[in-house]
């Protein structure tokens, strides 16, 4: 997701420094023309703005606040915009310590996978303080094409908590139609052709649908992140008393999937596979 988003920033007339856990991951865009940075200290050090997107709260935590990290390179002044998907309170923890340094974070999560980061169409969901964002505005704008402002810090990332939730809820129920169909004797593709033109469409079930039907399981839609992404949920759910039976249900069908034991990094449409195994089918075309 970062290298395409990096890239757009480029195309737009930006001077990026880059730094990345994978040297090669950072490899295009220094071929576009962004210099490479030895640490996120020193990316901070050569730049006003730095976003930051990698995978997990602990990641962001060190690429902040770490050894190396941007607040040791950052001047006050500096926004760092992160657009990792990370539990809200980590979010909050860390935008605070950052703000000792007079360095400002928008939480800025964002939905639309790769091809809305290559395209630059990304829904972004934006937390922290109002007029940082309005101020980051055209930059945002240079990766996606929706902004949303939802609230001060962490509730971008309470945003995408939702989105997430919808989604894997949503993963789980079409797995769900499509193994049913199966055991009531009735193939799936005219079953999915049909709900993709009634109540039931969605973009999920426009992209994991043929996937399922087509046994595409090497991770497009990584199954790894919305692994991720529920336990974020449940999380959530538990520090606010939330009751989310729908993504204690999903939750567990990717733990399922985790523990499949392939070695190969599954998409998300792969969630059939558990549905049915619970339902006593051996696996093949729907």
């Amino acid at each position: 997701m970062g290298r395409p988003m990096a890239l757009n920033l480029i195309k737009r007339g930006h001077e990026l420094s880059v730094w990345a856990r994978r040297h090669d991951a950072a490899q295009p865009p220094v071929d576009a023309g962004a210099a490479y940075c030895a640490s996120p200290a020193e990316v901070a050090q050569r730049s006003e703005v730095v976003f930051t997107i990698v995978t997990a709260g602990k990641d962001v935590e060190e690429v902040a606040l770490g050894e190396a990290g941007i607040i040791h390179g950052a001047r006050p002044g500096t926004v760092v915009i992160d657009c990792s998907t990370i539990p809200p309170a980590t979010t909050r923890r860390i935008s605070a310590e950052l703000q000792v340094a007079g360095v400002d974070l928008l939480d800025a999560p964002v939905s639309g996978g790769e091809p809305g980061a290559i395209a630059g169409t990304l829904s972004i969901m934006v937390g922290g303080k109002r007029e940082v964002f309005e101020r980051m505005q055209p930059l945002l704008g240079c990766v996606g094409k929706t902004l949303v402002y939802v609230g001060e810090s962490g509730a971008g990332q309470v945003a995408k908590a939702c989105n997430q939730l919808a989604l894997v809820v949503a993963i789980q129920g079409i797995a769900e139609a499509a193994v049913f169909a199966r055991a009531n004797g009735v193939d799936f593709q005219p079953v999915w052709a049909a709900l993709t033109k009634g109540l039931a469409a969605s973009r999920m079930l426009d992209l994991i649908g043929p996937r399922m039907m087509q046994r595409q399981f090497d991770a497009g839609v990584d199954a790894r992140l919305h692994h991720k992404d529920a336990h974020i949920v449940l999380q959530c759910a538990q520090e606010s008393k939330t009751y989310v039976p729908g993504a204690a249900l999903a939750a567990e069908a990717f733990n399922a999937l985790m523990n499949l034991g392939d070695e190969r990094r599954w998409d998300s449409a792969a969630i059939v596979k558990v549905m049915e195994e619970m339902s006593g089918f051996p696996a093949r075309g729907l």
